[in-house]
C-alpha cells in the first residue's frame, strides 16, 4: 500500500507538470514542470521525503531499463543519422562534460554553503549555551 501512495503521488506531481506544460507557453518538456512542482514541494515541506523516498529509490534503479526504448529508437534512425554521426557525437560528448563540470561546481558551493551555515548556526547555539550558564 505504501508503493501505491508513494506512486500515486509522483503521478499526481507528474500530471500537474503536463497541465502545466499545456497552460505554460514556454518549451520546457512536461517532466520538467514535474520535478520543479516535486522540488518546491519537498523544500517547502508539503510533501516530506519520507512520502516517497521508496518509490522515488526503485524508479532511480529502474532507470537504464528506461533508455533500451530511446536506443532502440537510435537505431531504427540510424539511416538519418549516418552521416551526421561525428558532429553528433562531438557534441554529446562536449555537453556531457558541461553539464558534469556544472554540476559538480554548482554541488561544491552548495556543501560549502551549507558548512558554512551550520558553522554558524553551531556557534551562535554554543554562544547561547555559555551565556545561559554565567
Amino acid at each position: 500500500m505504501k508503493y501505491l501512495r508513494q506512486s500515486a503521488i509522483i503521478l499526481l506531481l507528474s500530471f500537474l507538470g503536463e497541465m502545466l506544460h499545456g497552460f505554460i507557453p514556454f518549451p520546457v518538456p512536461a517532466s520538467v514542470y514535474g520535478l520543479l512542482l516535486m522540488l518546491l514541494a519537498l523544500c517547502t515541506g508539503i510533501l516530506k521525503l519520507s512520502q516517497v523516498r521508496e518509490t522515488a529509490a526503485f524508479l532511480v534503479e529502474i532507470m537504464p531499463v528506461m533508455f533500451i526504448p530511446a536506443a532502440v529508437g537510435l537505431l531504427d534512425a540510424w539511416p538519418a543519422l549516418r552521416p551526421i554521426w561525428f558532429p553528433v557525437t562531438v557534441i554529446t560528448v562536449l555537453t556531457t562534460v558541461l553539464v558534469m563540470a556544472v554540476t559538480g561546481q554548482v554541488t561544491q558551493l552548495m556543501i560549502r554553503h551549507g558548512r558554512k551555515t551550520n558553522q554558524k548556526n553551531h556557534g551562535k547555539t554554543n554562544q547561547q549555551h555559555m551565556e545561559r550558564e554565567k
